[in-house]
């Protein structure tokens, strides 16, 4: 069973449960992205592994916008693409875009990897202005929202 799909019916409290159509994206076999989501007070937690690529954009950008919309300003939307083994440009349009959709709703977007690649990535992409990449969801959820303005 898939990560998501089976965290989502856990019925553990912390999980925000996703929707039938996004769990059935994720869930399809031939889908390379698993994902789970964790509410932490008014901060929702994107746990990303696999792979985002052109072949799951939509799902990446769907999921994107559930866990986005489950955030209670002023909390962060923060994702954690450590266990991601492959993130394609699309991943990283999708998440500038985000970024800007949640800073008009007073949600800071942070992004979590212990990938060395990840933070030169987001530089060469012209996107460190937008995001800041932390080593651990920890460090992402002890930023204050003042800190991340950019």
């Amino acid at each position: 069973m898939n990560l998501a799909i089976a965290d989502a019916f856990s019925g553990t409290p912390n999980h925000l449960k996703l929707t039938t159509r996004l769990l059935a994206e994720l869930g399809n076999v031939h889908s390379k992205l698993r994902a789970t989501t964790q509410r932490n007070g008014s901060a929702v937690i994107v746990y990303a592994g696999g792979e985002v690529d052109a072949c799951n954009e939509r799902i990446w950008w769907h999921l994107l916008d559930e866990a986005a919309a489950a955030v209670t300003a002023p909390g962060p939307l923060v994702i954690d693409t450590s266990s991601l083994d492959f993130m394609g440009c699309c991943a990283f349009s999708a998440l500038a875009d985000k970024v800007t959709s949640c800073r008009d709703r007073g949600i800071d977007v942070r992004l979590v990897s212990s990938q060395p690649v990840v933070p030169r990535l987001i530089e060469a992409c012209g996107l460190r202005h937008l995001l800041a990449v932390h080593p651990t969801v920890d460090s992402a959820l002890s930023v204050s929202h003042d800190e991340t303005a950019v």
